[in-house]
């Protein structure tokens, strides 16, 4: 997660960028009673990740329901990244490193049990989408 946060989007990858803006634009959809879901597909759709918005969708929605503390996303015209938003990407990258059992544990600490299960599943649904589409979230040492 570290290597994510606080860092500015432009000094990220592709995958890392679109994640945090989906994540973003899911909150504000949100905040203004409309469908993400519906409002996402289209951006999706371009980014070759129509198959990544259910996971994805889920994902928001077990954060939304069922984590432990609350979470914060910055505003669409933040150019750094949140303590949150680090989290996120950095679950996404660990499975893309075949660290399942290390996401299992962290997931944790950040939603109720009984969603652990269902959020790796959303998470892993996601991850493999966003490697399918050759933007899965990298770490990249250059500051």
């Amino acid at each position: 997660m570290y290597q994510f946060v606080d860092r500015p989007l432009s000094s990220l990858d592709a995958g890392c960028r679109f994640l945090v803006w989906s994540m973003r634009a899911w909150v504000t959809t949100i905040g203004r009673r409309q469908c993400p879901a519906q409002a996402l597909a289209p951006v999706f759709a371009r980014w070759r990740m129509i198959g990544a918005l259910q996971p994805f969708h889920r994902m928001m929605l077990l954060f939304n329901r069922d984590a432990l503390e609350t979470f914060g996303f910055c505003q669409m015209a933040c150019d750094h990244v949140s303590e949150h938003e680090a989290l996120v990407v950095a679950l996404i990258e660990q499975l893309g490193q075949g660290r399942n059992t290390q996401v299992r544990e962290t997931l944790g600490y950040l939603v109720s049990e009984d969603s652990v299960g269902e959020m790796l599943e959303a998470l892993s649904g996601l991850g493999a989408a966003m490697a399918l589409a050759g933007i899965l979230p990298e770490h990249n040492d250059a500051r």
